[in-house]
């Protein structure tokens, strides 16, 4: 393999507030191998290097934020608009390339960050809070139960009263408590 034929591997490593440019990079480095060894294993499909080209100019592009065919989102379709394909040329013979723009809009998003210890006492407040809300909720509806057949006994005895007291209307006082 002569100096010319051999792709550019080498990739500068991207400050990290700068990402994106560092997933380009990565995109390029990848997309320049993948379509070296395409070149080199199957010569008769020269479109197979062409297309592994386009697909990772696109990422390129599209991680840098300077899309030209596309609307810029990090989809797989707005990169095979962008890399001028269809989309199933990435979802059916580039599955790889497909795979590494996920990885690489994963590696993109912040890592998730440690609870401080002012978050970490407000949550653990709220779990007492939630506790203590849900013990009262169930003691009340303990309580409802309970003057549920409160009041339905009293029902029950004050129809019990109505049918005894006869239908001669007469009304009969019941001495009550004397003060």
């Amino acid at each position: 393999m002569t100096q010319a034929q051999e792709p550019q591997a080498t990739a500068e490593t991207a400050p990290v507030d700068e990402r994106g440019h560092g997933a380009a990079a990565i995109a390029e480095t990848v997309g320049a191998v993948l379509a070296h060894t395409a070149d080199a294993a199957t010569p008769h499909t020269p479109a197979d290097a062409a297309e592994i080209r386009a697909i990772t100019d696109a990422m390129v592009r599209l991680f840098v934020g300077a899309p030209l065919r596309s609307d810029g989102q990090l989809t797989v379709k707005s990169l095979a608009e962008e890399a001028g394909l269809r989309r199933n040329k990435l979802t059916h013979k580039h599955t790889g390339l497909k795979d590494l723009f996920y990885a690489l809009i994963k590696a993109q998003q912040d890592p998730p960050r440690a609870f401080t210890d002012k978050e970490r006492d407000a949550s653990d407040q709220r779990k007492k809070d939630l506790k203590r809300v849900r013990a009262e909720r169930d003691s009340l509806r303990t309580k409802i139960q309970q003057l549920a057949r409160i009041v339905h006994v009293l029902e029950i005895e004050n129809h019990q009263l109505r049918e005894s007291a006869g239908t001669d209307g007469v009304v009969r006082i019941f001495p009550g408590p004397r003060h």
